[in-house]
């Protein structure tokens, strides 16, 4: 007890930042176990791989112990407990150095050399959940570099020794992104330029182009040509929109940073347009919004999704985390609503209820999510694939819309532009089980350039800011004016979020690290080997006969969505979810219902285990899904 009242006092230096085991929590630097092999390609080469790699929410932790308590109070920090040598699962404890060696090096064997770029959505630090050891600026900013160093020593270059540029250290593109625990206090990022974004410039430096910088600082938002003239990656700073951001006020009034920062990505996207080229949008908090969980203020939700609706020849789709589990979220057009957007009608006031996200009030969000879903329109998304290659020809039949063509008129045609789609992936912090998402894209047609050619990317910065100033100055606008984007035109073809062509999302393969079964190897150091750490498949959906995705366009979620949210309020979510209807020999073919009813509930399963990451037993789900109300 003495011991935990002096130890803050231990910690006005970075030399005490010690843990226990710290041999097992050394960098992979100057250990000399990562290698650099001659195939890989840098970014300037002629070779596509066709894959990206989405990565977010490592939380690492210098204070982290082995064996140390996992109680909240203890923060695996403190006491003796069950804390495992490469993290302690299915706990609120944060990352120890160890997962986070672990992770690069898996990175490093396995997924170096056939990725394009690398989408990292923030919280690259310790949460403060340890009131004895509370968090500093400083280390805060250390965690942040510890992993600019990882990624160095992974993606670094091997002859970049006299090269000035901070921007050419790397074999392909690495995007950045703010967290909610990127900052001190966590949450509350005030309007930019601020300590922050100065700050952060300084350790991204190796990740921002140079003439993205003023942007950065102004408000930590900025774009990475990841193909150059072909496709850019956007890194919003989220925060901007974040309900429980108090130092900001949404995304209507003028004076707002979320305001300006939606003007940015209009101009943007409109000079993206201009210059036929597609952009992965990409942040921390996603926007959820459900009765219980709505992360975003309401009026930077309501511009995303008119932002989504009118850029959607060109936004391919858009990738997030924090919330730490794996799912994703559809944006209806039909719920924009312009008063809100103008600040003409009062938006719902920001919830008082801390944003942390536990466990049971995920599973409520799941749930609402289905609820939603089971509304989505046409009460016929049964036939959606079947129907697709039907023959019922036209539309209209005999004078009359057939119930395919009503279901098309209700998606929003054809491609279901009526929606759009938003994928969260879950966390390396083991929460659940450390997890990673590998994207494939279509690559058809597309080439890097054989030179180091300049893009157009300063002067589509540069003009951006140039037309911001020129709105700012002109004084017409209003206190809460509205620069409406401008749709694709009425000749566009839909474009790679809706209809498979270059650069549409194929796939993606979901890793996961199995830490109950790595962790059981592990006795204590110096008595038994340090096990072998593996991040294994959890499902790829090329393959996967459950979500059976042919795609990730927006058509194929809406149809996914639609299948898990079929189901009758009241009903038992998950009953029989684990029976196969082939091997029970009671089932009748008289009950095509009830099979069809067990079908249902095996995909809902299956959503709600890889929310989680597989690390729930059938018990912990069915008492947290096994109903719902109506």
């Amino acid at each position: 007890m003495i011991l935990r009242q002096l130890f803050p006092l231990l910690l006005s230096t970075p030399s005490s930042w010690c843990a226990a085991d710290s041999n097992l929590q050394r960098p992979l630097r100057g250990a000399s176990v990562i290698s650099q092999p001659d195939t890989q390609s840098p970014v300037n080469a002629k070779t596509l791989h066709g894959r990206f790699l989405h990565i977010t929410d490592l939380h690492p932790d210098r204070f982290y112990s082995f064996a140390s308590s996992t109680d909240d109070d203890d923060a695996c920090h403190w006491g003796e407990g069950s804390a495992g040598i490469f993290g302690a699962e299915k706990t609120d404890c944060d990352s120890p150095i160890t997962l986070v060696n672990a992770t690069f090096q898996w990175i490093n064997d396995n997924l170096k050399g056939s990725i394009d770029f690398v989408v990292w959505t923030g919280d690259s630090a310790r949460h403060d959940n340890d009131e004895l050891i509370p968090r500093t600026e400083e280390q805060v900013v250390d965690l942040n570099s510890l992993l600019v160093e990882k990624f160095v020593e992974v993606f670094g270059k091997d002859d970049n020794i006299n090269d000035t540029d901070p921007t050419n250290d790397f074999t392909i593109p690495i995007v950045p992104n703010f967290g909610n625990n990127d900052i001190l206090p966590h949450n509350i990022f005030t309007k930019g330029p601020n300590r922050w974004t100065k700050t952060f410039a300084h350790v991204w430096r190796k990740f921002i182009p140079e003439e993205q910088t003023h942007a950065f600082e102004r408000g930590g938002w900025f774009f990475v040509e990841v193909i150059p003239n072909q496709l850019a990656v956007f890194s919003l700073n989220t925060l901007y929109f974040f309900n429980s951001n108090v130092a900001v006020n949404g995304c209507a009034d003028e004076s707002e940073p979320g305001y300006e920062q939606f003007e940015w990505l209009r101009i943007q996207l409109q000079f993206l347009r201009q210059r036929d080229m597609k952009a992965i949008l990409m942040g921390h908090v996603p926007p959820a919004r459900t009765a219980s969980k709505q992360s975003w203020d309401e009026t930077c939700w309501q511009k995303y999704a008119l932002w989504l609706q009118q850029y959607r020849d060109i936004v391919i789709g858009g990738l997030y985390g924090h919330m730490n589990i794996d799912h994703f979220m559809l944006q209806d057009r039909e719920q924009i609503d312009m008063k809100i957007l103008a600040g003409e009608m009062q938006r719902p006031k920001k919830p008082q209820k801390s944003e942390d996200f536990f466990i049971q009030s995920s599973a409520q969000y799941l749930t609402e999510l289905r609820h939603a879903w089971s509304q989505l329109p046409g009460k016929v998304k049964a036939e959606t694939i079947k129907a697709r290659e039907a023959s019922e020809g036209s539309k209209k039949v005999m004078g009359r819309k057939s119930k395919h063509g009503k279901f098309l008129d209700s998606i929003g045609g054809e491609w279901g532009e009526r929606y759009s789609a938003t994928l969260v992936g879950a966390s390396i912090v083991p929460n659940y089980y450390p997890t990673m998402r590998v994207f494939e894209y279509n690559t058809t047609a597309l080439h890097l350039p054989t030179s180091n050619g300049q893009t157009h990317q300063e002067q589509l910065s540069s003009a951006g800011f140039d037309q911001l100033k020129k709105h700012r100055k002109s004084g017409k606008s209003k206190k809460h004016g509205l620069g409406k984007p401008k749709p694709p035109s009425r000749s566009s073809p839909p474009g790679p979020a809706y209809s498979p062509q270059t650069l549409s999302l194929l796939s993606y393969t979901q890793y996961f690290a199995n830490l109950t079964r790595i962790n059981a190897a592990f006795v204590s150091p110096g008595k038994s080997p340090i096990p072998k750490f593996n991040y294994e498949l959890e499902y790829d959906t090329r393959n996967d006969t459950i979500y059976g995705l042919s795609d990730l366009t927006v058509r194929s979620y809406i149809d996914l969505a639609a299948r898990i949210g079929k189901y009758k309020p009241g009903q038992d979510l998950l009953s029989d979810a684990w029976e196969d209807v082939e091997d029970n020999p009671a089932m009748s073919k008289k009950k095509k219902h009830h099979k069809k009813r067990k079908a249902i509930n095996k995909l809902w399963y299956t959503f709600v285990n890889r929310a989680y990451v597989g690390a729930k037993d059938d018990e912990e789900l069915r008492d947290q899904f096994g109903f719902t109300e109506d």
